[in-house]
Parts: structure tokens; sequence; C-alpha cells
């Protein structure tokens, strides 16, 4: 994924917990040093501590909230740096939903979700890809939704969006060196839907992934530089099935997961 002369070293947003946590610990295993990225500076101290002691690799923290532009501001400055540190790997996972319909939800909330989803990841992968091009390496991995491929409101829409990015930031990019993944996962079993306070009652069990076999999925296909990775056959399946199906049918249907 990275030149060999190169420390590999991956940013991550949302990496307190969940599919970031989950991201941070796998690549720590693989041998690379952190820079972990999120709003709670605790948290991000703690989860920084461990990949330490568990891993002996180097973890920076940036505490940041990603929908302030001078936080932003600042972490890409940090994607952007080059020499001996550069981020080597890019993880836009840092994210949030909204429970209640557009029409009910406040306007600033519906532009925080688009400035999280959509704005955040765009500015972090233009700061990453000057040093990444200019270095002929890189990866970045932008998490998506299957949400995306359905009509599902503005988060459907922003992981649509993550999507469509993502093939053609590939398409351009990969054959400079520089590597573009989106990931579209389902529901998984993360402080996701907890935070949005809705239920996860009515959801089959076998539509539940786990993080860690979701990122072991995910590094599998970004090593190959597939453009999009869609983990398990189940989801590959429910993608098949929301491209033949009505729209007025998949709209009622439950995806609602990341």
């Amino acid at each position: 994924m990275n030149s060999t002369t190169d420390t590999h070293v991956a940013l991550i947003t949302g990496a307190t917990a969940g599919i970031g946590a989950e991201f941070a610990r796998q690549l720590a295993a693989e041998g690379f040093d952190l820079v972990l990225v999120a709003r709670d500076a605790d948290r991000l101290e703690e989860r920084a501590a461990g990949l330490r002691a568990e891993f002996g690799v180097t973890v920076e923290v940036l505490a940041a909230d990603l929908v302030s532009r001078s936080d932003l501001a600042m972490v890409e400055v940090r994607v952007g740096a080059s020499g001996a540190r550069r981020v080597t790997m890019l993880v836009n996972n840092a994210g949030f939903g909204l429970p209640k319909p557009f029409d009910e939800n406040p306007v600033d909330e519906e532009q925080r979700l688009l400035d999280l989803l959509v704005t955040a990841p765009m500015r972090l992968a233009h700061a990453a890809l000057q040093q990444m091009l200019a270095s002929g390496s890189g990866t970045i991995v932008n998490i998506a939704s299957v949400a995306g491929y359905t009509p599902r409101g503005t988060y459907g829409a922003s992981k649509a969006w993550v999507l469509s990015f993502s093939r053609w930031a590939n398409l351009t990019y990969r054959r400079r060196g520089v590597a573009v993944t989106a990931v579209a996962p389902g529901f998984v079993h993360t402080e996701f839907h907890d935070r949005m306070n809705v239920s996860k009652d009515g959801v089959p069990a076998f539509l539940w992934l786990d993080p860690s076999t979701l990122v072991r999925l995910a590094l599998r296909d970004v090593a190959k530089g597939r453009a999009v990775s869609i983990p398990t056959l189940r989801y590959k399946f429910v993608v098949l099935l929301s491209g033949l199906l009505p729209n007025r049918i998949v709209a009622v249907g439950a995806l609602r997961g990341r």
C-alpha cells in the first residue's frame, strides 16, 4: 500500500470507538504508526495508551471536532504534511446519523451531518492527495454505507457522494500510486445506533457484523486496490437487490445501518 522507504502512518478519524477503533487496532497490529482523531481528548489518550502498550507503535492524538472548520483545518495540516512522518493511509471514518426525517430535523443539524460526512472527508482527501501524489504512494479509505445505494434521506445521499467520489478517485489516482477505497458496511455492532437513541430491535441477527470482521475484510480489499469494498456476501446481495427493486420498496426497507 505504501513505498518501502516510508514509515507507515495511518490517520483515522472517529478513532475512539467502533469501526475507527478497530481500524486502529488492526493497523497497529500490522506495524502502522497512528494518528488518532476524535472529539474526546480523554478517550483518545486512553485508546492511544492501550495501542502503544499492546503493539509498541507510535500513536499521536489530535482532539478535533471535524464539523468545526478551524479544527478540520488543523487535521488537514497534519494529513498534508510531508516528510518521514507523512500520513501514508487516511481513514475517513467519523460520522453520525439523525433519527428523524429530514423535515423534522433542525436545518443546522442537517448541515452538521453534511459537514461531517461530505465536507470533512473531501477536504482531508484533498490534503492527503497533495503529499501522496508527490510521493507516488498512499491509500485513502472512506467509510461509506449500503445506505448510499438506497433512497435514505441526507445520510444515504451523503454516503452516495462518498461512493461516487471514491470510485472516481481510485480510477483517476491509482495509476499515480494512490488507491482510494470506499467501504460500504451495513449494520455493525458499534455505538452508532446508541448515539442516535434508536432501537436495534427488528434487525435480523444475520445482518449484524462485528467491527473486527468488517475491518479485516475491508483491509483485504484495500490491499487489492479495490474502489469499493462491500463486506460479506449477504451485503453484496443486499446491494444487488436494492438496484433491482423499485425505489418505493427499497425506501421502506431496513437499511438504516452504517
